[in-house]
């Protein structure tokens, strides 16, 4: 008898930030020379900006998304299932999870996105307790991972994966853990400042984020007094900082990668859908130590913009 509880939530479309390199110009060609380019070039395009297309890897001229495959190669149907050994989660104990992906019965093909697979972002339903882990692949096409989780209760698990050839994807599962539930207070309706290993990170604009509008995150880190700067920062799985979002009540997600700023050291652009109380989480690296700073945020209305269709589970 399995008594894990899977929920499957549906998948979203991601988009990911960095630093732009692609001028996203076109220029005057032959008849030939046009058929190449809608073969190569318009089959991705800016999730923000679709005017700016370009090529697998190349990255908006205008605010540093990665292009993604058009809409005609975005229908594509993926299939995400959650086993785990053993079959009921004992809080304070290794559980070894095995996740698949398939598209009509059969295994998909991953690319990597920024140094893994496979991104899993793990959180207690209460969102007082994060994990962020990276199933391997497996000779089966499966992907594995230990974990042990701190608590008895409901989790929530993000599978973040791209398949060759498609957009990326976000999965939503729970679990439920045996256990003594977590002893961890919940969290108040504001943070902006949050103190990690002696670090005093600081969200600078937390009290100006808006829906439906480009939405910058400013973050000045302190250690001793001293702000450090961006060259502070080391590389963090191909990025100088992981952000995460998760709505308090809907649980919609954002997995945000800054880009390159000279005044703040983490510095990030992105798109928050709904309004509420949201959870985040910035993960740092400073002289080997990754650091893992939490916040609470309220994001207020903004002017609704015209033709958006983001989806409640993205990746900026």
């Amino acid at each position: 008898m399995n008594k894990l509880k899977i929920l499957l939530l549906g998948t979203a479309s991601i988009a990911m930030l960095s630093a732009c390199n692609n001028t996203g110009k076109k220029q005057n060609t032959s008849d030939m020379d046009i058929h190449q380019h809608a073969n190569e070039e318009a089959n991705y395009v800016c999730p923000m900006h679709p005017e700016v297309t370009g090529k697998k890897g190349e990255k908006c001229s205008k605010c540093g998304m990665e292009l993604e495959p058009s809409a005609a190669k975005k229908d594509r149907a993926f299939d995400v299932k959650l086993s785990s050994n053993p079959e009921v989660i004992q809080a304070g104990k290794p559980t070894n999870l095995s996740i698949s992906v398939t598209e009509d019965g059969k295994n998909v093909t991953m690319d990597v996105v920024h140094e893994m697979k496979m991104h899993l972002l793990v959180m207690n339903e209460e969102l007082t307790w994060f994990d962020h882990i990276h199933p391997k692949e497996q000779a089966d096409g499966t992907y594995s991972v230990s974990e042990t989780f701190p608590g008895g209760g409901k989790y929530l698990l993000f599978t973040d994966y791209k398949p060759v050839g498609a957009s990326g994807n976000v999965k939503m599962m729970e679990v439920e853990v045996k256990g003594t539930p977590l002893d961890i207070p919940k969290t108040a309706t504001e943070k902006l400042v949050s103190k990690v290993d002696n670090y005093t990170v600081t969200l600078t604009n937390g009290n100006d984020l808006k829906t439906d509008r480009g939405q910058l995150l400013k973050f000045t880190v302190e250690k001793g007094g001293k702000k450090l700067e961006e060259k502070d920062i080391e590389q963090y799985l191909g990025a100088s900082a992981h952000i995460v979002m998760v709505a308090k009540e809907t649980k919609d997600f954002l997995h945000i990668h800054p880009i390159s700023d000279k005044n703040f050291p983490i510095y990030a652009e992105t798109q928050v859908k709904k309004s509420g109380i949201y959870r985040m989480w910035v993960q740092f690296k400073i002289d080997g130590k990754l650091h893992t700073a939490d916040f609470t945020v309220n994001v207020s209305e903004g002017p609704k913009a015209t033709g958006d269709n983001h989806d409640k589970h993205a990746h900026h």
